[in-house]
């Protein structure tokens, strides 16, 4: 039984910190070391081979532990990228023959994956859009076997209703896969909610520095075991220096995603007050489409946040180059603050209309708030506002 001052089970913040890590004893180091090798020694006559590929080496298996009991999944597997980790995650689940329901509120590199690959592979993919409910039970098919969902939606931060996405999914006795990279699992935890498989680009918020890309999927132990051969057979598994990095990323989850999202608030509520954007994407403001059910699924609102400036695309080409502070780069999730624009990033592919028509009209930026004092991220926005 549980003193009465410990808590049975451990906050998020004390998981991020030790969950996973071994029992430590006089003299084992404070942090977990790096082992940076490919292969161990093997005893003789034993098929127990430890093999970075393999997902099965000490950096591996501690941060994965980890994940997973911030998830609370019954297992996870870290893997070399986001791509990486939603395509294995898919092939697991996907044969031939298949077919796969999206959310059209994707991230480009996904989609493209779904549009481009998956149809090589003789898996169809249709897409449905959140907002039309009927349409999704409507589109699912006898030979249906998942549906996909990025939740908070990156860029136009949509939040779906993941609870009742799980009842259809259920209903219909297909898997509902959730990436909810920029929800982290500080925010949200899809499996909670009933998903069954969680996904991350862990580059993200896992991570936290920009400086390591990492992918991770979250499910049943049966489940990751199907993920752990694909990664093998396409070679996704990441480096053992990565994963420590992630590992040390972890530490510090809840204290950055907690600041960030404090930041963004703020700053979202600056910024619907200026002229000179048109519109805030932020689901932590009241006039937010979603803000009902992010009040109700979410923890806390996140540190994304997109603005709409009147001048269109020529209003966001100044804009941008004024920034002083502030970053204009890719990625998101990470201690510095990023802005980028996805009519020439993760949208680029598409046309001006078939982004207008997803919620992304030029002039759309996208912000990635970071941990630094907001007053000073204001600032820098105002004076590129002028």
């Amino acid at each position: 039984m549980a003193k009465p001052d410990q808590p049975a089970t451990p906050g998020r913040a004390t998981i991020a910190v030790h969950g996973g890590a071994p029992h430590r004893g006089p003299g084992d180091p404070v942090a977990q070391p790096l082992i940076q090798s490919v292969n161990y020694v093997q005893d003789v006559g034993s098929s127990d081979l430890l093999y970075t590929r393999y997902g099965n080496t000490p950096n591996e298996e501690v941060v994965q532990k980890r994940i997973a009991l911030l998830e609370g999944a019954e297992a996870a597997l870290v893997l070399s990228s986001g791509m990486g980790a939603t395509a294995c995650a898919l092939l697991a689940l996907l044969r031939p023959g298949d077919h796969l329901l999206s959310s059209s509120w994707i991230y480009g590199g996904t989609r493209k994956l779904f549009t481009d690959e998956f149809p090589l592979m003789g898996i169809e993919v249709s897409f449905a859009n959140p907002d039309e409910r009927r349409v999704w039970r409507k589109t699912i098919r006898q030979n249906t076997r998942a549906i996909f969902v990025e939740s908070p939606v990156n860029p136009t931060c949509r939040v779906l209703d993941i609870p009742q996405l799980a009842i259809l999914a259920k209903l219909q006795g297909v898997a509902l896969v959730v990436d909810s990279t920029l929800a982290s699992p500080i925010n949200s935890r899809p499996i909670a909610h009933g998903a069954n498989v969680v996904i991350h680009s862990a580059t993200k918020y896992l991570n936290g520095h920009h400086d390591i890309l990492c992918g991770v999927v979250a499910g049943t132990a049966s489940y990751i075991d199907e993920v752990k051969r694909k990664m093998i057979v396409w070679g996704q598994a990441p480096d053992p220096f990565a994963c420590w990095l992630l590992e040390r990323g972890l530490k510090t989850l809840e204290l950055r995603v907690t600041r960030s999202g404090e930041n963004a608030m703020r700053i979202a509520k600056w910024c619907a007050t200026r002229s000179e954007i048109t519109r805030v994407h932020y689901a932590g403001l009241p006039d937010h489409p979603d803000h009902a059910i992010a009040k109700k699924l979410l923890d806390g609102f996140g540190g994304l946040l997109a603005i709409e400036l009147a001048g269109s695309g020529a209003a966001a080409e100044r804009f941008l180059r004024k920034l002083r502070l502030i970053a204009h780069a890719a990625s998101l999730g990470g201690v510095d603050t990023l802005v980028v624009e996805p009519r020439f990033s993760s949208h680029a592919h598409m046309s001006s209309e078939e982004r207008a028509a997803i919620g992304i009209p030029d002039g759309f930026l996208r912000l990635s708030i970071g941990i630094e004092d907001a007053a000073d991220i204001i600032a820098d926005i105002e004076q590129a506002l002028q």
